[in-house]
Parts: C-alpha cells; structure tokens; sequence
C-alpha cells in the first residue's frame, strides 16, 4: 500500500473518531449538562435524540429524569412526651433543574448525602414537637367513653390532632423549601416505620397489656349485668307462665265442680236413693283398699247399703 492511499485512509479515521466524539445519544429517561474543562457550557440538554458537542473537550453529564429513591437511616429521636423511639423514613424526588443540581451537588451520590441532612433534620423536628400517640396513628378511634371499676379515668383513647400522615405531609412541605435551591423536588415523603428503643419497649407493652385487661375486666362485667338482667326476665316470666296457668287450672276445675254438682243435683232430684247409693259407692271406693281396716257397729250409716245386701 502506498503513502496515495495511506493518507486518505488516515484522514477518514481520523473524521470518524471525531465524529464518534462529537455525537452522543440522550435517551428519554435522561437529561444532560455538556461540560468545558469542568464547568458547565449552554442549556441543559432535556430532549431525547442525537446532539453534538464539542469533541475532546467537553464532556456529558448524565442524569435521571426518572423518579429516585432516598431511603434514610433509623434515627434515634425523642417525642415531646419524653418517648424515646427509632424512626425510619422514605422519600421519593426528582431532578427538576439539571443546571442548578450540577452546580449545587454534581451527582447523585451528593444529593442523596444533601437529603440525609435535611430529611433526617426535619424528621427529629416533627418528631420533637408531638407526642407518641400523633406520630403512630392517623385518625381518632370512635370508643364509647367507659369507666373502670368506678375510677375516673377514662380508657386511653387519646385524642389525636394531626396524626402520622399530616406530621409526614408537614415534614415534606418544610424539607421542600430547603431542597428548591438545589435543583430537586420533593414527590412524596412518609414514615416507614417507628419502633421503641429497648429501654422503654417492655414498659410500653406492659402499659398496654394493663389497659387491655382493664377494658376486658370492663366488658366481662358488663357483660355478667347483661346476663343477670336476661334471668331476671326469664325468672319473671317463668312464674307469670305459671301464675297463669294455675290460675286457668283452678277456673276449669271450678268449673268442672259445677257441672258434677248440677249433675248431682239432677240426679238427687230424679231418684234420691239411687244417688244416695251412687255416692256411698264412691266413698267405699275412694276410702277402702288392701290395706285399710276399719272397725263399724252394725248399725252404722256408712255401712247400711252392704247390710242391706247380705
């Protein structure tokens, strides 16, 4: 191969590392700030497609247009009642000014560094200015209000007025206006979870067991007044039953006795004898049996109709 064809070769490997160079590609999940020796040249490069710049001395600095993650760490944090408790929260932002983040931050890994101090600060703030109750619940329960074996302490239903997610809604807000001037926003930011330290955890649990016993000693008696009521009622209307049906016994056999008197009576009045004889029978039979002895004159009334027959 001669210089004639070496030279033109050179020069086209040389056009296309230039051109390889010069070109580079944004997607559209990305956003790009062209750089000069270190420091930032024109607008941030926000739409996707092929664009140029300068080749061999300026650079490209990528960035996520995307929603990112910040995940802080378990901090140790006091409520206003004195409760020592681990916080963990969670945030999701975004890169709305790539200019001014590069200015502020250069990347990602200093953002998330910026967020640590910022989030984890305003998170011990809220913390600091409620107590337990507003920062592990997020509406009022609806209890009856009860008392307990007559004291004057109402069941620990405490009234709550912001609860977790306005708590975590105000730390977002304040954290926003402190992370505008760094090219970020703020999407969402909540309370993933708050356990107890482990000096105060068993006491807690105790403090809970108790109030539970307590409301279940509570229901139990309400219960057992429920229950002697019930009895009560069913005592009462045992004996108005039987009140009732003893009194209806009475007027059937009050009436049955009236109709064998009259039925009595007409026979006395057809053939008196014959009645007279018809009830001593009855008596004989109602009177005697096996094991009855009786000892009678012969002249006895009771005995007369059996004379009479030997």
């Amino acid at each position: 191969m001669n210089l004639r064809h070496i030279i033109p070769a050179g020069v086209l490997l040389a056009a296309l590392v230039v051109a390889f160079s010069a070109a580079y590609r944004v997607s559209e999940s990305e956003q790009a700030i062209i750089t000069q020796f270190g420091d930032p040249v024109g607008d941030p490069v926000t739409e996707p497609g092929l664009h140029f710049k300068v080749p061999f001395v300026q650079a490209v600095n990528r960035f996520e247009k995307r929603f990112l993650e910040w995940d802080g760490n378990p901090n140790q944090v006091p409520t206003r009642d004195k409760r020592f408790i681990w916080v963990n929260t969670y945030a999701r932002w975004r890169i709305v000014d790539p200019l001014l983040f590069f200015q502020r931050l250069r990347d990602e890994r200093g953002a998330q560094s910026r967020l640590d101090d910022i989030l984890d600060g305003e998170t011990r703030n809220a913390v600091a200015r409620y107590d337990l109750i507003e920062l592990v619940r997020s509406s009022n329960r609806d209890p009856d209000d009860v008392l307990v074996e007559g004291e004057e302490e109402e069941v620990i239903f405490n009234v709550i007025e912001k609860g977790r997610e306005r708590i975590s809604r105000e730390i977002l807000e304040r954290a926003s206006t402190r992370t505008a001037d760094l090219g970020i926003e703020l999407l969402d930011l909540r309370i993933k979870r708050i356990n107890y330290v482990d000096e105060v955890q068993k006491d807690v649990f105790e403090r809970m067991i108790a109030e539970r016993r307590r409301i279940a000693a509570l229901f139990r008696s309400e219960g057992e007044g429920e229950a002697a009521r019930i009895r009560g009622e069913r005592e009462r209307e045992l004996q108005r039953i039987q009140s009732e049906a003893f009194r209806t016994a009475e007027e059937l056999r009050g009436k049955a006795d009236a109709e064998a008197t009259d039925v009595y009576a007409g026979a006395y009045g057809r053939d008196a004898d014959f009645y007279a004889f018809t009830r001593s029978l009855e008596s004989y039979e109602k009177v005697m049996d096996g094991d009855t002895m009786f000892i009678l004159g012969t002249d006895s009334e009771f005995l007369k109709y059996l004379e009479r027959v030997r």
